[in-house]
């Protein structure tokens, strides 16, 4: 059952902006028959992009892991924070040069495009993002580097990740660690801030008024969606209870189980 909030404004909704992580998936896993899924999207003529937090694969590795649960994309349809990250610091450091990085291959394979590589000695910027083969020693070094004046940078704020076990730490939890061990706050990039969803509206030649964002976390998809002023959607597919979905201010414009359930609902 789907709780509609409000109706669109007039406008018809022509695109969507995606999560993955809980609204197509759970780290391996898909969330519904995702080929059905995006005939349906197809048919009902509606472009789509999608953006995420996560910043472990680049943007050919995403298409490839789409491609796997049968669901064909192009690279300039995948917006992550690696991505939004490495924009970021070109901005500032436009030679490029070295950083310290608590990331995966995704983070650094972008970073690296972007002429930014790993290195432990002086380097320009500390970037956090979700690593899971952690160790002290990476924190350690992170911290001395963010108090020896690195500039301080967060892929994202996700304090967790939805896999079928249950939610896992996220990149959010180690940018905790590393916030309170140096008592320096981060510069975060990824959801809620308006980057991401700029970038997407703009490949997708779409109006804010006119896309609806699709996300399993109200504090960062939704209220990121909202600020910028889309239409959103709430799946309790992913980290969001039914309860805490409810009590959110302003309601998401729609709140549904998960994304067949809710193409189901705007396809009446």
């Amino acid at each position: 059952m789907i709780d509609r909030y409000k109706r669109p404004t007039g406008n018809e909704i022509e695109a969507l902006i995606l999560d993955m992580d809980g609204v197509l998936w759970q780290d391996s896993e898909p969330i519904g028959e995702l080929p059905a899924i995006f005939t349906s999207i197809r048919k009902m003529g509606l472009k789509f992009a999608f953006i995420t937090n996560n910043a472990t694969l680049t943007a050919n590795q995403y298409v490839e892991k789409l491609s796997r649960f049968g669901v064909k994309a192009e690279t300039a349809q995948i917006i992550n924070s690696a991505q939004a990250t490495a924009e970021y610091l070109k901005n500032i450091y436009p030679h490029g040069g070295s950083v310290y990085v608590i990331g995966e291959a995704g983070l650094l394979n972008t970073l690296a495009d972007y002429g930014f590589h790993q290195s432990d000695h002086e380097p320009l910027a500390v970037i956090s993002g979700l690593d899971r083969y952690l160790t002290y020693d990476k924190l350690r070094r992170a911290t001395l580097f963010i108090l020896q004046g690195s500039t301080f940078i967060g892929t994202n704020p996700d304090s967790t990740l939805p896999t079928p076990e249950g939610s896992i730490p996220g990149a959010g939890s180690i940018l905790a660690a590393l916030e309170v061990a140096s008592g320096c706050r981060a510069t975060v990039i990824g959801k809620p801030h308006p980057e991401m969803y700029r970038l997407a509206l703009s490949r997708l030649d779409s109006s804010p008024e006119k896309s609806l964002v699709v996300g399993d976390r109200i504090e960062t998809d939704i209220a990121g969606g909202q600020a910028i002023g889309c239409q959103t959607a709430l799946v309790l597919s992913g980290v969001t209870t039914e309860s805490t979905a409810r009590s959110w201010q302003p309601p998401p414009t729609f709140i549904a189980p998960d994304l067949t359930s809710l193409l189901s609902e705007y396809l009446k």
